[in-house]
């Protein structure tokens, strides 16, 4: 007769082991506004993937998408008290809190993609993730989010002067708000969950924004004109929250910013796929995509490169992106 005892005490003994590395195991709580659909969603849950494998399971990410938890700005509000551990915001949203994130709302900033990630993935772009730190949030990195461009309900924008009276969404950024004043817009800040809404009852003319963005929301079921003057390129950034940051010891910060370089990498190449995707998308659905000359947006706009410049510090970043070849 077999004597079970030794065998039930080693399953006795794996299952205490197996509730103990469960129990072991940080949760980071990640939080977001984006759909599930969206790169940006998808890259996070590569990042989660990552580091639990990196880190051999003493960490997993629990992520929150949808603004579920909040908007961007309350997001980063509840990083600040460390009621929250992670979030992704645009730059729009983070100038409010990090106020040398404004350079990447000034218009025709960056020449082209090359020159954008060569910014970003460069000591300009570190010094400005930096700069977060003392607001009580930590830079880890940029998510690619295109270039945005206007779209409009029923009637299309050619020039910069079309824009002229026409009730322009924009986030809660005073960069955006100036840069649409600029073209003779008047912005109308809301927030990214209710403008589906606030464009089906008019209560504004159209927004902007980048081609996922524009086409996931479903915007393109309302507006029919969709513009790629490209007049702003606002990266997504990921941020931790330095109440939980300053808590882990070298080797744990060191695999979460290993995991989250992996996902930067991931993101961007769901990202591309994703925004030829949702172009050819969108044309398909009937609207009429056009590519019109940007000089003179580029033009119209320099007030606010003008504006912005007579801060010193927003100044020297200007200068540093523009020397960089």
């Amino acid at each position: 007769m077999v004597n079970i005892k030794p065998l039930l005490g080693l399953v006795c003994l794996l299952s205490l082991m197996s509730c103990d590395q469960l129990k072991s195991s940080k949760v980071i709580r990640l939080g977001h506004g984006l759909s599930t659909g969206h790169s940006v969603h998808q890259g996070m849950v590569y990042f989660g993937e990552q580091l639990e494998k990196i880190s051999e399971g003493k960490f997993k990410v629990q992520i929150y998408p949808s603004q579920q938890l909040g908007t961007e700005r309350q997001c980063l509000e509840l990083l600040q008290i460390g009621s929250l551990d992670m979030t992704k915001v645009s730059a729009g949203v983070l100038e409010n809190f990090s106020p040398s994130i404004k350079v990447f709302g000034i218009p025709y900033m960056f020449k082209d993609k090359e020159h954008t990630f060569r910014v970003l993935d460069g000591p300009i772009g570190d010094e400005l993730l930096a700069g977060t730190e003392k607001y009580w949030l930590k830079g880890l990195g940029y998510y690619d989010s295109g270039s945005r461009s206007f779209y409009t309900i029923d009637r299309p924008v050619e020039q910069p002067n079309d824009l002229e009276g026409l009730k322009i969404r924009v986030m809660e950024s005073q960069t955006a708000i100036d840069m649409v004043k600029s073209f003779g817009g008047s912005p109308t800040p809301i927030s990214w969950g209710e403008l589906y809404t606030a464009l089906q009852q008019g209560v504004v003319d159209g927004a902007e924004n980048n081609p996922p963005s524009f086409y996931l929301s479903r915007h393109y079921e309302v507006c029919k004109y969709y513009i790629l003057d490209e007049h702003t390129v606002l990266p997504d950034v990921v941020l931790m929250s330095t109440h939980l940051w300053n808590t882990l010891n070298d080797q744990e910060q060191k695999w979460i910013q290993e995991a989250m370089d992996l996902s930067v990498i991931e993101q961007r190449r769901l990202w591309s796929v994703s925004e030829q995707e949702s172009l050819e998308a969108v044309k398909a659905a009937g609207v009429q995509v056009s590519y019109p000359d940007k000089i003179p947006f580029a033009e119209m706009s320099k007030t606010v490169a003008d504006q912005y410049a007579k801060d010193p510090l927003i100044k020297s970043f200007i200068d540093k992106i523009k020397n960089t070849q």
